[in-house]
C-alpha cells in the first residue's frame, strides 16, 4: 500500500482515505491490487495495480472494466475517477480502450 500511496503522491494525487479491496471480495480470481479512496474534493476514486509478465490484451482490459463495475456495486457508490497502473507489456488497443472509457492509464516499464 505504501508503494501505491507514494506513486499517487508522485503523480500529485492525494486521497483523504484509501483502503484496499481484495479481488476475493469482488468474487474474482485476478491477481490485482484494488484500492478505493476519497480525494480532496470528496469524490471517490479507484486505483488498480496490475503486475504481470505476459501482455495485457484488449480482452483483459474489458475484464478489468467489468471488475470496476463490480467494485462500484460492492461500494454502493459511483466512482468518479479511475486509475490503473500496469507493470506489463501493454497492447495499444487495450490502452486505447481504457482511455476511451475514462481511465487514466499509467504504463510503468520495468
Amino acid at each position: 500500500m505504501k508503494e501505491i500511496v507514494e506513486y499517487l503522491n508522485h503523480k500529485k494525487i492525494i486521497c483523504k482515505s484509501l483502503k484496499e479491496v481484495t479481488s476475493k471480495e469482488l468474487k474474482s480470481r485476478k491477481k490485482i491490487q484494488i484500492y478505493v479512496g476519497v480525494n480532496l474534493k470528496g469524490y471517490y476514486c479507484s486505483v488498480m495495480s496490475l503486475e504481470k509478465k505476459s501482455r495485457v490484451l484488449r480482452k483483459e482490459a474489458e475484464e478489468l472494466m467489468l471488475l470496476h463495475e463490480k467494485l462500484e456495486a460492492y461500494q454502493d457508490t459511483k466512482i468518479h475517477t479511475r486509475y490503473i497502473r500496469i507493470q506489463a507489456p501493454l497492447c495499444s488497443k487495450a490502452k486505447a480502450l481504457l482511455i476511451e472509457n475514462g481511465w487514466k492509464v499509467w504504463h510503468v516499464v520495468s
